[in-house]
């Protein structure tokens, strides 16, 4: 099953949060911090996964807010 998903990428304007399967950003930022800050916080309020790109565009660390299905069984 696929995990909905929120990911902090690069942007041409710096860095953005955009969630899996949505067409435009949610939130562009100047810095990564920020753009994980803002992440992170809507990532908790809506249970998601929260994925944090480098700046190559690979996946540099992850979190689970609320849906790890290891802690399941």
């Amino acid at each position: 099953m696929a995990r909905d998903t929120h990911r902090i990428m690069p942007h041409k304007d710096g860095w953005q949060v955009k969630r899996d399967g949505g067409k435009r950003a949610s939130h562009v930022t100047e810095t990564k911090a920020e753009a994980e800050k803002i992440g992170r916080e809507i990532s908790r309020n809506q249970g998601t996964e929260l994925s944090i790109h480098n700046k190559d565009g690979q996946i540099g660390s992850s979190d689970s807010h609320g849906n790890d299905p290891r802690g399941r069984g």
